[in-house]
């Protein structure tokens, strides 16, 4: 018997927005191309269309059917590589950071035994489509990792843990969502005082990893930023791997 839609965990789609903004203005360019008039009359100016409304309709598409691809398989396996930069003993206090709906939270879990993971958001709906504590909570619980696991309604440049918390801490697609510089070198600097020594930070971006090497780096740890995966994600995403 096959499961229900509730019954089957639900990570949601990322920027679920910019998603749909990309596919309805290309699904409006390629119509107006395939159908609309050639011409457009202002006055005694006319602006001839043709088929050059068929280029941005193929150059929105593609964007965001890469993104919406990455949303439904590619962050799985972006979420196993990053797991795989930590050699796991399974004791582990680990933090994700912008959890969202639990991806990295859950696959963190699942390589513990006498660890726990946390998870903490603010979750933002904009940023991943549904996002809420509920829908968090109802998929570790799905997954069978709810009793290892911890949700915290917090955002990253206040956290409420104390120095020294956690062994490995994790993130994707988070911290450029605070656009002020200030704020997000807050976050960073939270991400570095709640890890412990010889603690490990993985990081994974579209944007700024660049910056949060350099934040890292300052702080003294050893830092290791590996290229963005042009066949798995989109956009593609970097990681940034930091030890304290």
């Amino acid at each position: 018997m096959s499961r229900s839609s509730s019954d089957r965990p639900n990570y949601g789609i990322d920027a679920p927005g910019v998603i749909r903004n990309l596919l309805v203005i290309a699904a409006i360019c390629l119509l107006l191309a395939l159908f609309g008039p050639h011409a457009f009359h202002i006055g005694n100016v006319s602006i001839f269309l043709g088929g050059s409304l068929l280029w941005p309709a193929i150059f929105l598409l593609v964007p965001g059917l890469l993104m919406l691809l990455y949303s439904l398989h590619g962050k799985f396996l972006h979420r196993d590589r990053m797991l795989a930069l930590h050699a796991w003993r399974g004791d582990e206090q680990v933090l994700d950071v912008g959890t969202g709906r639990g991806l990295l939270l859950v696959g963190a879990a699942r390589h513990l035994t006498t660890g726990h993971a946390t998870g903490i958001d603010i979750w933002n709906k904009g940023d991943l489509s549904s996002n809420s504590v509920i829908a968090t909570q109802h998929n570790l619980e799905l997954e069978g990792v709810a009793a290892r696991c911890t949700l915290v309604s917090e955002a990253a440049q206040q956290m409420p843990f104390p120095d020294d918390a956690f062994d490995v801490i994790v993130s994707n697609l988070c911290l450029h969502n605070i656009y002020d510089r200030a704020t997000r070198n807050k976050a960073l600097a939270e991400i570095i005082r709640v890890l412990k020594p010889d603690g490990i930070v993985i990081l994974s971006d579209y944007k700024l990893t660049l910056e949060y090497a350099k934040q890292l780096q300052l702080a003294g740890f050893g830092v290791d930023r590996q290229p963005p995966d042009w066949l798995r994600t989109f956009p593609p995403l970097a990681i940034v791997v930091a030890r304290k």
